[in-house]
């Protein structure tokens, strides 16, 4: 089948003894998420996925945040990762690639995604501070780091320019679901084709 007639939904649900995560995902949405994290600043951040990468997202998290954002975060890169695999599908009849650069104010961030099947991550973020507000942004890299490697993509994100800490973020995140809103599009001329010389992703 092709990507344009593929139904392009997983759920995904994943618990350990420091989560348990469901994960449901639509490529082909409206841009709706439902979030229920505990990490609020995190939920803002998916909620840009959805609404720049035109992606359903249903999730909900119960982690161990009286230790603190780590395990929560990092599971969640993983268990998306996984929805979106399962999301893909063969990848018959997609772009495969997508790029977006996204501004915000001062802040300017680039992303670009190769849904290749083989995990890789240039993750070249130098936030100008430590937390926005109470949200560690080392756990960014945690969050990117689990998703490629359980959507088996590769991944570049390069903040370009920014002062203020938010605005790298957002305009990292707005980029992300722009560019895999860009490589997961069916392209035409693919139709029934696998964007690949191995004849496989």
């Amino acid at each position: 089948m092709s990507a344009q007639t593929t139904n392009r939904t997983a759920r995904v649900e994943r618990q350990t003894l420091e989560t348990r995560i469901r994960v449901t995902v639509d490529l082909d949405g409206t841009g709706r998420a439902s979030l229920r994290t505990g990490v609020p600043f995190l939920e803002h951040m998916l909620a840009q996925i959805a609404r720049h990468g035109m992606i359903d997202l249903e999730i909900e998290a119960d982690g161990d945040l009286h230790i603190d954002d780590h395990h929560t975060v990092e599971d969640l890169g993983i268990t998306l990762g996984q929805a979106l695999a399962k999301a893909f599908g063969d990848k018959q009849g997609i772009r495969r690639y997508g790029h977006a650069y996204v501004p915000l104010d001062e802040a300017l961030s680039r992303v670009v995604v190769d849904l290749s099947g083989r995990p890789g991550l240039v993750f070249a973020v130098d936030f100008v501070r430590e937390r926005i507000g109470a949200f560690d942004v080392d756990l960014f890299r945690e969050f990117f780091q689990g998703l490629v490697n359980h959507a088996a993509l590769t991944l570049h994100v390069d903040n370009l320019r920014g002062d203020n800490a938010h605005h790298q973020a957002e305009t990292v995140f707005k980029a992300f679901g722009r560019a895999l809103r860009m490589a997961v599009e069916p392209d035409p001329r693919m139709t029934g084709i696998t964007p690949s010389t191995k004849g496989a992703l």
